[in-house]
This record gives structure tokens, C-alpha cells and sequence, in this order.
């Protein structure tokens, strides 16, 4: 084969891994978007009950500990707008929320909407792919934020080296010096543990399942490729999509050439056990209830304690010092989201 054809073989076969990965995120965005609004009663006979208020319990500890009443926060793979309420209880000052799946956004503006439940700060909706548009130029006015948040998501930028750049670039681009980046996560040390620990290349319990395929047969992956490593992860009322290991120490990399330095990394049963002995996330996690009051079998399940396990904390902050005045305050006050308003970027 001449050099020119084989470039040219390159050049197909990295399209073709291209247009597998673009179908890989739509295939998880239709997997979110299909998934309906429930109603109290739905949630809570969910076989994941407590993991879910465990989730939540986690996600509002994280805000209370980095968000500021007046702060500004970019919400990437912000999903239904789950996480609303927990900001309008930081009273931030201003919110933008991004998704890839256009069914989630609608959702999220008919939640922040809801008059009965009106917030008290105002809110964008943008339906983008954060992991392969820019989102600099689109949100200049808006910025720089005080905050960012990607709960339960940048595992799906990871397919690629370049979507897992531009994650770190939209970040990094539009948070103040000073900043912070908080998130969840999947924990690959453990995700990988587990997987050496299985007798074949799948293992779960009751309420989740992992399994890789054939070609990580020896359970290895390689240093110089932490890239694509994917997996299928099945959550119970939850998840049942590809997704993807993310090696940290290259997370963490890769986030410094971003000017990003970490600040916390703690597995979720770490982080249970380090800040339920605060008196107040104590509180907290008895008003919320996912370790329940252990009576009539109400209480965390060992096998929903055991997929909290898979997941990891993450905090990083935006290198650098931001005078007290150039902090982003309140800019007007609440107003509904018209359907004409969402942007979509393609």
C-alpha cells in the first residue's frame, strides 16, 4: 500500500471512529431525554430510592460547600433541571444550564417555570453537546461564572481525546480565576477493581451491572491510551447506556493544562462518612432520608450502598485570584422561559 493511500485509509478510519462516537452521545442523550418526569409516588418506589436521595444528599453538600449566595453558576449536562431547587436555596444570582438532549431542556423549562415553586433567580437554557461545541463566544454575556457543574456526565466526554479537551476548555474559558469546577463521577479505580476481582468481564448486583467487551479480555488498558475505554453500565430506574472509564491521574492531567488545579477527589463512601459528621449535613441527610430510619426495612439497601461505591467527588478551582468586585451578582429577577428562547447549537 502506498503512503498516500494509507493516509488516506487514516483519514476513513478516524471518520468512521467519529461518527461512531457522535452516535455513541446520541444514543445517550435519546436514552435520557425518553426517560419521563415522575411523580412523587413513581419515585419513591423505586428500586433505587435511597441511592437517589443519596445522590441528591451528595450534590447539595457540594453546593453548599462552594456555592456563594449571589454566585453565578453554569450547569453543563444539566439533564431535567434537577438541581433548581438546591441552587434557588443557595440563592445564586444567576443560571445557565446546558444539555445535549432537547427532551431533558424542555423539561427543565417547564421545572423552572413552575410558578408554585417559583425560584428567585433568572436562567438560560442552552441544548448543545458541551463536549464538541464551543460555548465561549455563545455565553459572553453571561460570563465569567462562578461556578460549574457537571454532576453524573464528564465520563461521557471521554470517548475522545478532543471531546474531552473541549469539556476542559469551555470549563476553563468561562470561570473566573478562582473559580471552582464541581462534579460526580464514575470511580475508574474501583470500576477497574471490581473487573479484576470478576470471574469473567461482567459483574453487578441487584440494582446495577457492568460489563466490557471482549477486547479488554486481560483486563489491562493501557497507559498511553485512556481514551474510548468503553463499557455498558445498567443502573436499576436509571441508566442503561455505553459509557466511558476515565483514568484520574490523566483527568487531573489534563485539567491542569486548562489551568485547573484539584482541590478534592473523594469516593462517594468517603465522602459520606467525612461530612455526615458535620452537625448540619447530619441534618440534612435525616430531612432527605436516603440512609432512611432503619425501620420496616427503610434504609439504604447494601446492594444500592454498593453501587455508590462506583462513584467519585470532584472539585477543582481555576488557577488564579479575582478581585472581590469582579464577582458576578444578581442581574434581574426571575421571569419564564419561552420555548423560543432555548438556543440550540448544533
Amino acid at each position: 500500500m502506498s503512503s498516500s493511500a494509507g493516509r488516506k485509509r487514516g483519514r476513513e478510519d478516524d471518520d468512521a471512529f467519529v461518527d461512531e462516537t457522535r452516535k455513541a452521545a446520541r444514543h445517550v442523550a435519546e436514552h435520557y431525554s425518553a426517560r419521563s418526569n415522575q411523580s412523587r409516588e413513581e419515585r419513591e418506589s423505586s428500586p433505587i430510592i435511597h441511592l437517589k436521595k443519596l445522590n441528591n444528599w451528595i450534590k447539595s453538600v457540594l453546593i453548599k460547600l462552594y456555592v456563594q449566595r449571589g454566585d453565578s453558576v453554569l450547569d453543563l449536562a444539566c439533564g431535567k433541571g434537577g438541581d433548581l431547587i438546591k441552587y434557588d436555596k443557595a440563592m445564586v444570582g444567576h443560571y445557565v444550564g446546558v444539555d445535549i438532549a432537547s427532551g431533558s431542556i424542555e423539561d427543565a423549562r417547564t421545572r423552572y417555570n413552575n410558578r408554585r415553586q417559583r425560584l428567585s433567580f433568572p436562567a438560560r437554557l442552552i441544548c448543545a453537546d458541551c463536549y464538541e461545541v464551543s460555548l465561549e463566544k455563545v455565553l459572553k454575556d453571561d460570563a465569567p461564572f462562578d461556578v460549574c457543574s457537571c454532576q453524573f456526565a464528564l465520563h461521557y466526554s471521554w470517548s475522545t481525546e478532543e471531546r474531552a479537551r473541549k469539556a476542559f476548555s469551555n470549563v476553563s474559558s468561562l470561570l473566573r480565576p478562582g473559580g471552582y469546577f464541581i462534579g460526580t463521577m464514575p470511580d475508574s479505580n474501583v470500576i477497574v477493581r471490581k473487573l479484576r476481582e470478576a470471574d469473567g468481564l461482567q459483574y453487578g448486583n441487584n440494582v446495577y451491572s457492568i460489563k466490557f467487551d471482549d477486547s479488554f479480555i486481560e483486563k489491562q488498558f493501557q497507559a498511553s491510551k485512556p481514551f474510548g475505554i468503553q463499557y455498558h453500565f445498567k443502573l436499576e430506574d436509571a441508566v442503561d447506556c455505553p459509557e466511558w472509564l476515565v483514568p484520574f491521574l490523566k483527568l487531573k492531567s489534563l485539567a491542569e493544562q486548562y489551568n485547573l488545579e484539584l482541590v478534592m477527589k473523594k469516593n462517594f463512601h468517603e465522602f459520606v462518612h467525612e461530612y455526615l459528621q458535620q452537625p448540619n449535613f447530619d441534618e440534612l441527610m435525616r430531612k432527605l432520608g436516603p440512609l432512611g430510619d432503619g425501620t420496616n426495612g427503610d434504609c439504604i439497601s447494601e446492594d444500592e450502598w454498593d453501587a455508590a461505591y462506583l462513584y467519585l467527588v470532584f472539585v477543582f478551582r481555576k488557577t488564579g485570584e479575582a478581585p472581590i468586585h469582579q464577582r458576578t451578582m444578581r442581574r434581574r429577577s426571575w421571569t419564564t422561559i419561552k420555548q423560543e428562547e432555548i438556543l440550540h447549537l448544533s
